[in-house]
């Protein structure tokens, strides 16, 4: 039995580390594609969707001060007519 006994714990330790260094292959593959991911979305340079919103709201802003302005303008036209 003391044979055997052996061989099971040398077969379990074997398995026991494959398992082990498939987890770590596969942990690593996922790092290296959250790596490219975010090389790919900084590449493309994609802003967040905060980003994106607060920014929309600055040329909204934008947009109406150049509106009312145009219309002093134009008023200040008419008035000097």
């Amino acid at each position: 039995m003391g044979k055997s006994d052996e061989l099971v714990k040398f077969l379990s330790k074997l398995l026991e580390k494959g398992i082990i260094s498939s987890q770590d292959v596969r942990n690593e593959i996922i790092t290296n594609f959250k790596f490219k991911k975010d090389k790919i979305i900084n590449d493309l340079k994609i802003v967040s969707r905060d980003e994106f919103q607060v920014l929309k709201k600055i040329v909204q802003k934008q947009g109406d001060e150049i509106q009312k302005l145009k219309k002093k303008r134009k008023i200040k036209k008419v008035k000097k007519s």
